[in-house]
């Protein structure tokens, strides 16, 4: 071994995080003997679940399908008590699994991972550690997660301002009570919309903040019934085979008409119908809402219509309809009664679509000219997306090249999974895989089972280094904006697209194509021995 890569201890394999990808990975690892360590930055597993805390914080993907698949038992035993589950029960749920299955024992608890550099000579990865630990792997895997690290605008006067601040994504592990208080939330994406009708029940006064409406459609939660239970557990296997292969890792019901083919009566009819159900769904109302602009137009009227129908006040009714945008081309969102709270007397929406929030006081905030007096202030801002947390690792590959050197243009990878140049490294649900536009565990198992069925691939031939080939990535990336471009996704200026962060390139970094195109593809790569990957064998100055 090189004198760069003297460690403290050396294993197989390092992984970075422990959310749903990690102690997936750790589990898989573990049985094939593979040694591992995984350091993780918040004080338990959970990962997204760990961090994002606030009040009203839930899945918008149905509990029955928001979970692990690889263990039947696993499946059968755990119990949840809403169609969509809060963030308690699924941070119960991940802490479950590692009790199950023993996994903390090999995980360090806050602990971040500040670099890993890439030793061409040893072929192996220095890791070092905020602790000072420095650790030898084989294998590098960073399982981040795609939104895990929180944006807070840089504002003028935060440093002065006296009450409280909070940011959703790193909310509090306590209670904060927020009984009598003025409250301020800026931003109304995900999070906003989750927490701010449960805020502006305990608030004495709540101001939100818009720049950009979002569509949101009402969830229709209910408490999990034993029959909706068992219509899942009694044929898991079969429902999970089929998530695998679906557009999104998920079971929805899907109409194949498109929307202008049917009469205005019936297309109507099918809108109303969808959006008395509830979730997700009303997006598959017809099947070319996202690459028809006309046929997102209907959809799209139909929910600025809701909004109007549910908002008294047609002022604020209008502001919070979307105009912008295709509806869909944002991350969607599904609330709980979040358009009715704007009927509280003690609610008020302040819209900064014209010029952002000026400045911050000591006492709250200065906006459109105005100043807005608050005890506590919470940023439901948004992530730096998809490649944040990756960037906040100092990672080099071969000649010594930085992760955020080679992607300055944009995240380049070969299926979302590694990058040229970066031997040995993984990305579970990296840009250009479905990640972000798919059931989350669905794509993290089937990233996970790539990368552990690779490395036994490399045991059995005797490699020990894989890496894409750079006309494998050169295509993928091609391909994934091509793909991009057949919809309407481009069109709007999310944080899919990196438009969330100032200086940040403008490219859709997640794979659109589908979840189960995706898996095929994959399995063909595969099939045709790897193919867009190069290996290395073991050689004799590699294993000194």
């Amino acid at each position: 071994m090189s004198d760069q890569l003297k460690a403290s201890s050396s294993v197989d394999a390092v992984i970075v995080g422990a959310g749903f990808s990690g102690l997936y990975l750790l589990h898989r690892f573990r049985k094939l003997g593979i040694s591992t360590r995984v350091f993780e930055r918040g004080g338990d597993v959970g990962g997204t679940w760990y961090w994002n805390r606030y009040p009203g914080a839930r899945c918008d993907v149905e509990s029955m399908q928001y979970s692990y698949s690889f263990d039947e038992d696993l499946q059968q035993e755990w119990q949840w008590s809403e169609k969509f589950s809060p963030q308690p029960q699924i941070l119960a749920y991940a802490n479950h699994v590692a009790d199950r299955f023993d996994l903390r024992k090999d995980i360090d608890f806050d602990v971040e991972v500040t670099a890993a550099h890439f030793d061409e000579g040893a072929r192996r990865w220095a890791v070092e550690t905020d602790s000072g630990e420095r650790v030898s792997a084989q294998f590098f895997i960073m399982a981040t997660g795609c939104i895990s690290t929180a944006q807070i605008p840089d504002l003028d006067g935060f440093d002065g301002y006296k009450g409280r601040t909070f940011h959703t994504g790193n909310w509090p592990h306590e209670k904060v009570d927020f009984t009598g208080e003025r409250i301020a939330v800026i931003g109304t994406g995900s999070s906003g919309i989750q927490a701010i009708p449960v805020l502006a029940q305990e608030a004495a006064h709540l101001t939100v903040f818009q720049r950009t409406p979002n569509y949101s459609l009402p969830s229709r939660n209910v408490p999990m019934t034993e029959e909706y239970e068992h219509s899942w557990k009694d044929v898991y296997p079969a429902k999970r085979d089929e998530m695998r292969y679906s557009g999104h890792g998920s079971l929805k019901d899907l109409n194949d008409k498109p929307a202008l083919s049917v009469s205005e009566e019936e297309r109507q009819s099918v809108f109303a119908e969808r959006w008395k159900v509830g979730g997700t769904i009303f997006l598959g109302s017809f099947n070319d809402i996202l690459t028809s602009q006309e046929a997102n137009d209907t959809a799209a009227e139909f929910v600025r219509n809701q909004i109007r129908r549910i908002v008294k006040d047609p002022v604020t009714g209008e502001l919070l309809a979307p105009k912008t945008y295709p509806i869909g081309t944002k991350r969607i969102c599904v609330d709980s009664g979040y358009f009715e709270t704007y009927n509280r007397e003690n609610v008020d929406l302040v819209d900064i679509s014209g010029a952002p929030i000026e400045r911050m006081t000591p006492d709250g905030l200065v906006a459109n000219g105005q100043h807005y007096a608050f005890d506590s202030i919470v940023f439901a801002t948004g992530f730096d997306a998809m490649t944040g947390t990756l960037f906040n690792v100092d990672i080099r590959g071969r000649r010594d090249q930085a992760l955020k050197e080679k992607w300055n243009a944009g995240p380049r990878t070969y299926l979302g999974l590694m990058s040229e140049a970066f031997p040995n490294m993984f990305m579970i649900t990296g840009p250009g895989s479905p990640s972000v536009k798919s059931n989350m565990v669905m794509s993290i198992e089937q990233h996970v089972d790539f990368v552990t069925d690779s490395i036994v691939h490399m045991r059995e031939q005797g490699y020990d280094v894989m890496e894409p080939t750079v006309n494998a990535e050169d295509e993928w990336v091609d391909h994934v904006q091509e793909t991009a471009n057949k919809t309407l996704f481009p069109r709007a200026n999310s944080w899919y697209m990196g438009a969330n962060m100032p200086g940040k390139p403008r490219l859709f970094m997640p794979y659109i194509g589908g979840v189960g195109v995706y898996r095929k593809i994959c399995e063909e790569i595969v099939g045709e021995g790897y193919k867009g990957f190069r290996f290395e064998a073991k050689t004799a100055a590699a294993a000194e």
